[in-house]
This record gives C-alpha cells, structure tokens and sequence, in this order.
C-alpha cells in the first residue's frame, strides 16, 4: 500500500480517493488464496515487562538512528516500559519537538558526522538503525559507526530494511529464504545495508538481525488519513498503484515484534514483518473510503480524476505476497491488526476523539 520509509523527515501521504461498486470486505473470513507459509500458531506473551524486573530499568538503553515514524513510535512504547531512549533527527525543530516527548536527541548528518553524537550510541545496550540508504552514496552509516561501537556496550543491533529487496515475483508468496531480486537501486541499496549491518554484528558478536518492513501506515497515516486530507498521488505512488498485492503493516505490530526480537534475540536472522492480507491498493483505499463516509456522511468530495487514479495499462509491478510465518513462529508475534480492515479501523475509531478532522473536510 505506502511505500516503506524510516528516514528522519516522516514520510506523507497523498493519494487520491476514487468512487468504485466497492463491496466491504469480511474480515471474518479469509482471501481464496491463502498463504502456505501462515499456519496459527499458539504464541507466548513477548511483553518486554516480563524480563527480570529485579533488573534496574537503566540497564536498557535504546539508540535509534532515525526517529521518523516508525522510530517515534516504538521509542515512545518502550519510554513506556521505563527505558531509557535517546536517537538522532536532521533539524533542530524536530529535535526539540522529540525532546519534549522526554527522549534525549542529537543532530546528526552522516555527511558531516560529529563524532561526539558517535561515542554516546556506545553507552547504550541497544540500536536501531532506521535511516533509509540514498540513491548515489548508500548507507555510511555501518562505517561512521563500526570502530566505535567494537569498543560499546551494545547487545543487540536492529536494522529496519524493506519487503522491496524482493523484487518482482509475479505474485507468488515469498519468506526469508526466498531469493532477493531488487529491481530499483534504492532496494538493491537496502540489500548490500543489510549484509553489512549484519556482518557487524558478527565482527562484535552480538544479535544483529534484520526487518523487512511492508507499506507502513497508523494513525496520522494512512489511507483513512489520505482521504480526509484529499491530497494528490505523487509520482512514486502513481507507479505503486499497479502493484496486484502491496504487503503492508500497522506501526503497532511493528513496535511488538521489535520488542519480541529484543526479549528472544537471534543471530544474524531476517524477519519478514508484515500483516496476513497482501490486498491491492485500490481495495485498500476503497475500504478506506467506505469506513469515512459512513463516519462523515457527504463531507468527501469527488475529484474528476479519482476514477482515473488506480486505472493502469500493463502488467503488475513488483507483485509479490510476503509470508510472515517466521514473525509468527521465532519471535511469538501475535498480530494486534493482522489486515488492513482492522488497523483502519482502528484508525478511524481513534479519530472521534479528535474534532480535527470532521471540521478539515471540504
């Protein structure tokens, strides 16, 4: 559905609602083609409360290279919990907004590093780094990082990387052990990021895996939020409509299977963190609309091109349906929105507690 971003600067939205015989989904039942990989699975709690509480609560120290959406979120959950959490943003504006949420943040810009903001992520017993490769130049980070956290505290090392490396794979379901194939330099850059974050967890010893996050969305972005605001499809959403299956994933179960990953850490393993449903966009969207019409009755307008906007000529692009059996089985994961109809949903039910939005529509 939305393209996977954890850069600094949160990613936005927009794309345009469309009109369509949209019959709502049963979410009770389940798609025609179901994926081999997915068996239920009876899980265990990965609640990070359940560790030895006689612990101090400062032994956990949370760095976070990248407090974009999906760095916020899990950083707030695990503030929650009694962690500390310090991570880096690119503006000062931002740094005091994330400062006033009570996490401790450092400007930081791999192009002129300071090497100050470098010797604090060693003090800290945990990293994520969520900051995305550019086109032209990569991920310099595992270099910036490497001599210093060999002499660090660090036990364990996530790296969010993208369900894209798969590449095209014309529809079939895919898992971990499924060759990757990218098709754009920015997945094929995420592909080489992931060896090297890993091989640095080798050369440290310690758990370092990998995330292959599908289209992220929550509250504040979604296609629910898309919709309300009305906005229009940029250039690499365009290209994104023609996918047959978009796998996608709700913030929250993101923020809980990183959390399991740090209660059973493994070494060197790649999860695919996706929910149960790869649907097409336009079935997302259409599901999207119903949820706020029926929420603000005659508050959306039609745009002339709305019909237009998911009608593409050609075969499918990147299709692929992503297995998250893996997730489910090694790290107990039990999906809170395991399909797009229960995370917008939820989305939307949140949303009677803000005026905000009923008083934005046209």
């Amino acid at each position: 559905m939305f393209a996977m971003d954890i850069c600094h600067i949160p990613y936005r939205f927009s794309v345009t609602p469309f009109e369509s015989s949209h019959v709502r989904r049963n979410f009770c039942l389940p798609r025609s083609q179901t994926t081999p990989f997915c068996p239920r699975i009876p899980v265990a709690s990965n609640s990070l409360s359940e560790t030895n509480s006689s612990e101090p609560k400062s032994r956990n120290r949370m760095f976070v290279l990248g407090m974009g959406f999906v760095g916020q979120f899990f950083s707030q959950a695990l503030k929650n919990q009694g962690w500390a959490v310090s991570g880096t943003c690119t503006s000062i504006m931002k740094k005091k907004q994330l400062e006033e949420k009570g996490f401790d943040i450092y400007l930081f810009d791999a192009n002129q590093p300071e090497q100050s903001t470098i010797d604090v992520m060693k003090y800290h017993t945990h990293l994520v780094v969520s900051i995305p490769p550019v086109v032209g130049i990569g991920d310099p980070h595992e270099e910036l990082l490497r001599s210093t956290l060999m002499d660090g505290n660090l036990q364990w090392l996530g790296y969010l990387s993208s369900t894209s490396v798969y590449g095209d794979c014309g529809g079939a379901w895919v898992d971990e052990d499924y060759p990757a194939s990218p098709t754009s330099e920015l997945a094929n850059l995420r592909l080489v990021a992931e060896k090297r974050w890993l091989n640095l967890g080798d050369d440290l010893g310690l758990s370092a895996q990998v995330f292959r996050l599908g289209g992220i969305y929550g509250p504040g972005r979604s296609a629910v939020d898309t919709i309300i605001k009305q906005g229009a499809l940029s250039e690499s959403q365009k290209m994104r409509v023609s996918k047959q299956y978009t796998s996608r994933i709700h913030v929250e179960d993101i923020s809980q299977a990183l959390k399991a990953s740090i209660h059973a850490p493994s070494h060197g393993k790649v999860y695919n963190i996706v929910d149960d449903d790869p649907a097409p966009r336009e079935e997302v969207f259409a599901y999207a609309r119903d949820l706020v019409e029926k929420k603000w009755p005659g508050q959306i307008k039609q745009s002339t091109n709305e019909s237009e906007s998911f009608i593409k000529k050609g075969s499918p692009r990147g299709a692929k349906r992503v297995s998250n059996a893996r997730m489910k089985k090694e790290l107990g994961v039990r999906l809170l929105h395991p399909n797009y109809g229960s995370g917008l949903q939820s989305i939307i039910n949140h949303m009677e507690h803000h005026e905000t939005y009923p008083s934005s529509l046209p």
